[in-house]
């Protein structure tokens, strides 16, 4: 019997997901506050903690008691204070109407409505949208978005994959809340790699330094010295894009 093995690697991102509905938070008491959080049971070999959005979420694999769980909270209490504090500060949601700014590929443009075109473009610093269709637009502009950043996306792997002599991936874009980027592979395959299409968001260089990490992967599973010397071979300048990442995941708006 031929043996598969598989591996998928992530790259973190500063967001986080939506509040959870009222009955799906749990209570624990800590040394400081009583401390309302959300659980999800997950596939993963450990406890972990996401904290954005006055939301506190603990994954845990399911061999994991509940206990278990509540006292790496509680060891972990002021950090969840000092996230919770950063989150009550993060930028509020996107209001989609005309005058609004939108970030796109790191510039900041202003929604504009046009009254006779029914194509959404950007021209001059404005993102153009159709005003016929004014109750749609956070739906289409996100649609724009997504297609844009396949496009983009799709041509960096191609260009990465050709320096790093690998076979090019299958891409796919993500909607993760916590992931900039993932890859699996199998041993024979040319891989999977899937990018946060947010990404269309962010400077170009940006979405660079989160392919070349991600197909690095393919090369090498872990994250150990061999693995940065790739990267660092594919885009030099990776340890300022990674600030530069972790800057803007904080400071995007919810769509």
């Amino acid at each position: 019997m031929n043996h598969i093995t598989l591996t998928q690697h992530d790259l973190p991102i500063d967001a986080a997901p939506s509040p959870a509905a009222p009955g799906t938070l749990r209570r624990v008491v800590l040394a400081q506050r009583v401390l309302h959080y959300r659980l999800v049971w997950a596939r993963r070999r450990s406890i972990g903690i996401v904290v954005r959005r006055g939301l506190v979420e603990a994954r845990a694999p399911r061999r994991v008691g509940r206990a278990q769980v509540e006292s790496f909270i509680r060891s972990k209490e002021q950090w969840i204070a000092a996230r919770l504090a950063e989150s009550a500060r993060e930028p509020p949601a996107i209001r989609w109407v005309e005058g609004e700014w939108l970030a796109v590929l790191g510039e900041q443009v202003r929604l504009t409505a046009s009254p006779g075109s029914t194509a959404v473009h950007l021209a001059g610093g404005r993102l153009v949208l159709p005003r016929s269709a004014f109750a749609r637009w956070r739906s289409i502009a996100i649609e724009w978005l997504r297609a844009t950043a396949l496009e983009m996306f799709r041509e960096r792997i191609r260009h990465y994959a050709a320096v790093l002599e690998v076979r090019e991936p299958s891409l796919g874009l993500s909607d993760a809340q916590t992931q900039w980027g993932s890859c699996r592979k199998a041993r024979d395959d040319a891989g999977r790699v899937l990018i946060n299409w947010r990404l269309v968001q962010l400077p170009r260089h940006l979405t660079d330094y989160v392919v070349a990490h991600e197909l690095a992967h393919l090369r090498v599973a872990n994250h150990s010295a061999r693995f940065w010397a790739i990267v660092a071979q594919l885009f030099p300048d990776y340890l300022s894009a990674r600030r530069d990442l972790a800057r803007w995941g904080g400071a995007l708006p919810r769509l």
